[in-house]
């Protein structure tokens, strides 16, 4: 397969800059998307808009009858004030592509960019559909694209994706057999009790010392209640109360998140979390209203599906850069294209200790190795060939 290497990297590299300089928010990408729409229609790309959502379809329709073979990207950044002083930083203040979805998008595109110019989609026996979805970070998007019928007309047999791996040099890869990722359920928590004078608790019922019990209760249900072989996380990371150091306020606002590994696991932390809600409510005389929001499934990945990734990454990047990945408790909407179809993620190396860049996923210093770009549009224009070829 000719791949023209040079001139294929100086685009890939402007146009992630681009999307990495102007980022939005999950289901509010309209530029990215207007951006991409742009790319797609300069490359004679058929393109489907999505009603009332950002993003967008784009379909490369071969010459045969063959399966049609998604490529799922990301598109949406997360409200992190970037901190890395590079020429492409985000223009949006306190917005950030943080988890390199700017990079997704842009690997896409260059596949579609390489098929399209260098001729190979006229081999094609059978189609390319290019799912440029919003909003993973808030765990819809994929939901609200399925829902639109993006993986009909043509029907989808196939969906792969990537995602960017700080914790591995450039360069390597690294596949999950099958589960992938935790299942997440985002919870919100209020307590009410009775606000009173600083100097006089007595008066009043504190929701801040019940709520702070809520918090150090929970932690106690990983360490005794969940097996110590089992995955669980139950994490508060927001609390909000009171105006003032001398007042004891009326109410308590707490969120958070839970992870799992297995729906058992699921179910059982989120049945402990009600009976300690009930014990505080007797033990401190407040009223509390836990709800659970949003919930992404666990991400299994088809086996057949990693295994072909797998294949394809060796192909590239060698035998000793490719190797298999622990499930990690990490959430990713891609789970509901995996429960569709036959679905598979891999993980692309994106570090570089001599320049720097090591930093963590949604870190405000994140960013990546630019060589990932032409290592991802090789990848995934190898699967299309092998895939439809």
């Amino acid at each position: 397969m000719h791949f023209d290497e040079d001139g294929m990297r100086d685009w890939l590299v402007a146009t992630r800059r681009d999307f990495h300089m102007y980022p939005e928010i999950s289901n509010q990408e309209i530029r990215t998307s207007e951006r991409i729409k742009e790319i797609l229609s300069q490359l004679d790309v058929e393109v489907q808009d999505l009603h009332g959502l950002t993003g967008l379809v784009g379909l490369i329709r071969g010459e045969g009858n063959g399966k049609t073979i998604a490529l799922r990207a990301d598109i949406d950044a997360l409200p992190i004030h970037e901190l890395n002083d590079v020429p492409y930083k985000s223009r949006h203040d306190g917005i950030m592509h943080a988890c390199g979805h700017d990079v997704h998008t842009t690997i896409m595109l260059g596949v579609a960019k390489h098929l399209k110019e260098s001729g190979l989609h006229r081999e094609l026996k059978g189609n390319v559909k290019f799912l440029f979805q919003p909003g993973e970070e808030v765990g819809s998007g994929a939901k609200d694209m399925i829902a639109q019928g993006v993986l009909e007309n043509p029907k989808v047999d196939r969906i792969l994706a990537c995602h960017m791996s700080p914790d591995l040099p450039v360069g390597t890869a690294g596949v999950y057999q099958t589960m992938s990722h935790a299942s997440a359920d985002r919870f919100s928590l209020v307590i009410n009790g009775k606000g009173a004078h600083g100097g006089r608790p007595n008066e009043g019922i504190d929701p801040i010392v019940a709520g702070s019990y809520f918090v150090t209760a929970t932690q106690s249900v990983i360490g005794r209640n969940i097996k110590p072989t089992d995955a669980a996380v139950i994490t508060v990371g927001k609390f909000i109360a009171g105006k003032a150091a001398n007042v004891i306020p009326k109410q308590a606002d707490l969120e958070g998140t839970i992870r799992a590994l297995s729906n058992d696991v699921r179910d059982q932390l989120i049945q402990r979390m009600g009976e300690i809600i009930q014990g505080i409510q007797q033990t401190f005389n407040v009223r509390c209203d836990l709800q659970f929001h949003g919930r992404v499934p666990i991400c299994v990945n088809d086996e057949d599906t990693s295994s072909f990734l797998y294949d394809v990454a060796v192909h590239v990047l060698g035998a000793n850069n490719v190797g298999y990945l622990p499930p990690v408790t990490g959430s990713e909407d891609f789970a509901f294209f995996a429960i569709e179809r036959p679905s598979a993620i891999i993980r692309l190396g994106c570090a570089n200790k001599e320049k720097g860049l090591i930093h963590l996923l949604h870190s405000p210093q994140f960013d990546v190795d630019e060589e990932v770009l032409v290592i991802g549009v090789r990848l995934f224009t190898e699967a299309i060939r092998r895939s439809l070829t």
